[in-house]
């Protein structure tokens, strides 16, 4: 018998699955050039040149210390590189010493909670949300506090305000979003900075905040991301190279602690430590060199541009109602009738969604548009055929 803990999580986590599955089905039986499959977040767009430059370089390399162990932290190079990626973005100045090297995003905040959560600490997170935030608060004896955002899924400040109490140990935000490409804006964060603070000095310990930043460089029409380091001391930013640089299977990402964090030395030295423990010891070697060598590289953005704006006139025209996406490669539209029922209509149609209720958002439904124009542009009479089927009671 499995754990009862991991039994739950196979049925909380199975939407994403269940597409997957449901998407080998469709394609094996009608073929895959027929399906139009936005159910899964896995960038398509190639990785910059300069990747396949540096990773032909350092095979070139041929030295026998290319795949050795390094510290813990990542190698000292790639610290440095990253140092640097951060110091440009965030407009503050940070140290290799304040950078940890992890295996992907995910790896960055399992070693935070880690290293943060006494059990039963909370940690709160605006809903709609990242479905695997449960299981990595939950994997170290944290209590996942999801509050709901707005209509238009910006931040409800007020929510989070009456949610943060003498339990919450951290505050996780993700923008560029996903599921829903909301991109917080600067006096978002400047606000929520300002409760945090107010919270900390009540509480007489810090409220953390912990940015999750893998879409960060991903945003549209001359959008920036705003900077959390510039407003809050107690903060970690978590990046990623998956989607910058389209390398999600090579599992490279990194933590920075804010050079005025409270407690910094021994927060530094926990994260290090987790790192190993976890399992995760070291980010892969070859990994850590493409990333120090591309770390202000990143994909054709314009592409994933491109395909919002032909997907968002698909959705428009077949009647459904979305906010426009601002980054990340997510469109989260509510659905005319339960979000389970028109995934299966849409699969009639042979496009597969993901549902809202899967990301804590029941009545909307997920679209990755992650993939080709042509598979969009498919899409487009099977999307008005779903609606109207929905709209007349299947």
């Amino acid at each position: 018998m499995i754990a009862t803990q991991i039994k739950g999580y196979l049925e909380r986590a199975s939407w994403i699955r269940k597409m997957f599955e449901e998407g080998a089905r469709l394609k094996a039986q009608y073929g895959p050039e027929r399906v139009c499959d936005f159910s899964l977040g896995n960038p398509d767009v190639p990785p910059p040149p300069e990747v396949r430059k540096a990773l032909e370089e350092i095979l070139a390399e041929d030295r026998p210390e290319l795949h050795a162990y390094m510290p813990n932290a990542g190698f000292p190079f790639a610290r440095e590189a990253m140092a640097r990626k951060v110091s440009r973005e965030q407009g503050v100045s940070v140290s290799a010493e304040e950078v940890v090297l992890t295996c992907g995003a995910a790896g960055g905040l399992n070693i935070i909670f880690k290293t943060l959560l006494e059990p039963g600490d909370e940690v709160v997170f605006p809903s709609p949300f990242f479905v695997e935030y449960v299981f990595y608060v939950e994997n170290h004896r944290g209590v996942p506090r999801p509050v709901a955002t707005r209509e238009d899924f910006s931040l409800d400040l007020e929510a989070l305000e009456a949610a943060i109490g003498k339990k919450t140990k951290a505050v996780l935000l993700n923008s560029p979003h996903n599921p829903t490409g909301r991109l917080y804006p600067e006096e978002d964060l400047a606000a929520l900075s300002e409760l945090l603070r107010g919270k900390s000095q009540a509480l007489g310990r810090p409220v953390y905040l912990v940015s999750d930043e893998p879409y960060r460089n991903l945003v549209f029409d001359g959008k920036r991301t705003p900077t959390i380091f510039q407003h809050y001391e107690a903060s970690f930013v978590v990046g990623s190279f998956s989607k910058e640089l389209s390398l999600p299977g090579e599992r490279i990402g990194f933590v920075a602690v804010h050079p005025e964090m409270p407690g910094k030395e021994e927060i530094l030295a926990a994260l290090i430590l987790a790192n190993r423990i976890l399992g995760f010891v070291n980010a892969p070697a070859l990994a850590q060199r493409i990333a120090a060598r591309c770390a202000e590289t990143l994909v054709e953005v314009s592409v994933y541009q491109r395909r919002r704006d032909l997907l968002c006139e698909i959705l428009a025209e077949a009647g459904l109602e979305f906010v426009r996406p601002e980054g990340a490669f997510y469109v989260f539209p509510k659905t005319p009738v339960d979000d389970v029922e028109f995934c299966r209509l849409l699969q009639e149609e042979l496009i597969l969604a993901v549902p809202g209720r899967g990301f804590g958002a029941p009545g909307h439904i997920r679209l990755a548009f992650c993939v080709d124009e042509r598979v969009i542009e498919r899409s487009r009479e099977g999307f008005k055929r779903a609606v109207e089927k929905a709209r007349k009671g299947g």
